[in-house]
């Protein structure tokens, strides 16, 4: 457990290298929900996935409503969870993977996160952030450059659809996707797909406009709306709104991949 002096992911680290790198302590504490090896998924190549407890979010198809609260996660040190990635390094960069910060949202953790990134690029490894850009103003010029990839998750392009989705507003992810095209960092934008909220094709229309106009988005992720999580949120005793909503049929996903790919994106 971190000292009184030392709290949980949020020590300021902001001294800095001779480099310009923002110099990151030997180890931060912070909470970890679970890790996963071999995910093909969250970025090129095979990667390895840390998954970070904490979110402001409360969106409604949350996969993984057991990571909202930090402290329901395992207390863990920077330092540990770099030496787990070591045993596994080499293999991965043979693969042409690397570490995925996922969660929960990696920047409700921003020094922790950073520690991980760093450590990551010390290896040599791929680094991608899987955020959904709420928090963006916590992810420093210092944090974005030990990142190659961010997977953007814009959940909605409507302040109503969005707080309805998620419980809070829409621009503040806007406004970080604007500022990650103003720096060229790559971006896989994802999107999910559900019947009666996320399928409004007016709103699909304004992302995909705005996501060409970034110039920065490599890729958009179609992803179709499943229910494998509904018995985390029976677990945790919490209300599961989408119950009785079906998938999406692969005719209206792929009518979204198109749409997307009218503005020259390529929509997978």
């Amino acid at each position: 457990m971190a000292s009184p002096d030392r709290p949980l992911g949020g020590w300021n680290t902001a001294a800095r290298k001779a480099s310009g790198l923002r110099a990151v302590r030997p180890s931060i504490q912070g909470w970890v929900h679970s890790s996963e090896i071999g995910g093909a998924v969250d970025g090129p190549g095979i990667r390895y996935v840390l998954f970070l407890s904490g979110c402001m979010l409360r969106c409604r198809y949350c996969h993984n409503p057991d990571t909202w609260h930090m402290h329901h996660g395992k207390p863990t040190s920077s330092k540990a969870v770099l030496a787990d990635l070591a045993r596994y390094a080499k293999f991965l960069i043979h693969a042409k993977g690397g570490l995925t910060l996922s969660g929960g949202e990696p920047l409700v953790q921003p020094d922790f996160t950073h520690a991980i990134l760093r450590g990551a690029k010390e290896m040599g490894l791929h680094t991608a952030l899987d955020t959904a850009g709420f928090l963006g103003l916590h992810a420093d010029d210092y944090l974005l450059a030990d990142v190659d990839l961010v997977l953007l998750d814009i959940k909605a392009f409507s302040e109503e659809t969005y707080r309805d989705l998620t419980g809070v507003a829409l621009q503040p992810t806007l406004d970080f996707a604007e500022r990650l095209a103003r720096m060229g960092k790559p971006v896989w934008l994802r999107y999910v797909l559900v019947p009666g909220l996320t399928d409004k094709f007016d709103e699909i229309e304004g992302l995909a406009a705005f996501a060409a106009k970034l110039g920065n988005v490599e890729r958009v992720d179609i992803l179709p709306f499943h229910k494998l999580g509904e018995f985390k949120w029976a677990a945790e005793g919490i209300p599961y709104t989408l119950a009785d909503t079906p998938p999406p049929t692969p005719e209206l996903a792929e009518r979204v991949r198109e749409t997307f790919r009218a503005h020259g994106l390529l929509a997978v």
